[in-house]
């Protein structure tokens, strides 16, 4: 008997695509996948095409315990919540709870890199939810999700518009990875018959640094980008006189930290052995992305 695999978060980006490469593997029948989501309206094409579709707030206890009800496999997607302290951690248990109490036989979660070490501020977060996963004692796969190469949308495209690009990271290395890369992986390994532990780091197959990827920007694109490299406390300074929100400024500026203090500096083949596919360079991602970069 076939196995029945659930995602959250299913109307983000990440999940959107997660279910996008189960259905089009071919290899798990629409009617064995669960999509939940606060608003079922926005899974609407997924209902047409047999996938069930469940209304789970992370903040609703009750709603989880009904959508994760008859799930086998359940991902639990991180959630985005930053602006209230714990709230993310007490959303990611309340998950785990349910799924621990839906009977499921193996949870999987997307995390981040050496949330043990990180200087990012929701570390402990995705280090706790890990954490809480083992207890259960249900079989797990914790997917240590890489930096996603579309994050530099974050800040190259008003970068290039100025020709300067203000970091901290300094000459710390990252090996980007396309959220797509990232998705087609964590769907293989939702479907996939594991029923022992595991933990990967999902990562791209080579390190830059921010001079790197300037200079491989300014090639793409033919135009100039300087890298004005800066402290923490000036970056800081740079994003509160841009109108950032005041608790967003340390989370942004704890990113090139970590970049400078090595701890996202690595390289693993896990993606790919879990994808069955080579990943997209970050070469040919910018490429590709040139009109989003040029605004």
């Amino acid at each position: 008997m076939s196995e029945t695999l659930l995602v959250t978060g299913a109307t983000g980006k990440l999940g959107n695509l997660i279910l996008d490469e189960l259905l089009a593997s071919g290899k798990v029948a629409p009617a064995d996948i669960i999509a939940t989501s606060r608003d079922t309206a926005k899974l609407a094409g997924y209902a047409a095409k047999g996938v069930q579709t469940r209304a789970a707030d992370f903040d609703d206890a009750a709603s989880l315990d009904a959508a994760f009800k008859g799930a086998d496999r359940i991902l639990i997607v991180s959630t985005d919540a930053l602006d209230e302290p714990g709230k993310r951690l007490r959303q990611h248990l309340a998950a785990v709870a349910a799924a621990k109490k839906a009977g499921a036989k193996h949870i999987l979660y997307t995390s981040m890199p050496n949330p043990e070490t990180s200087v990012i501020p929701f570390a402990p977060d995705h280090l706790g939810t890990e954490n809480a996963i083992k207890a259960t004692g249900i079989a797990y796969t914790i997917l240590r999700n890489g930096w996603y190469m579309e994050n530099l949308f974050m800040a190259l495209p008003h970068a290039l518009s100025e020709g300067k690009w203000y970091s901290a990271s300094g000459k710390g290395k990252l090996a980007h990875i396309t959220r797509a890369d990232i998705a087609r992986a964590a769907a293989n390994a939702l479907a996939s018959s594991s029923t022992g532990n595991a933990t990967y780091t999902l990562t791209g197959e080579k390190t830059h640094t921010v001079d790197e990827i300037a200079a491989l920007v300014s090639n793409v694109t033919g135009k100039p980008l300087e890298v004005v490299h800066v402290t923490d406390e000036q970056l800081a300074g740079g994003l509160k006189a841009a109108g950032l929100p005041d608790f967003i400024i340390p989370v942004v500026v704890s990113f090139d930290t970590n970049t400078r203090e090595g701890h996202i500096d690595m390289v693993t083949a896990d993606a790919g052995k879990l994808s069955g596919q080579k990943l997209t360079a970050l070469e040919d991602f910018l490429a590709a992305s040139k009109p989003v970069l040029l605004g």
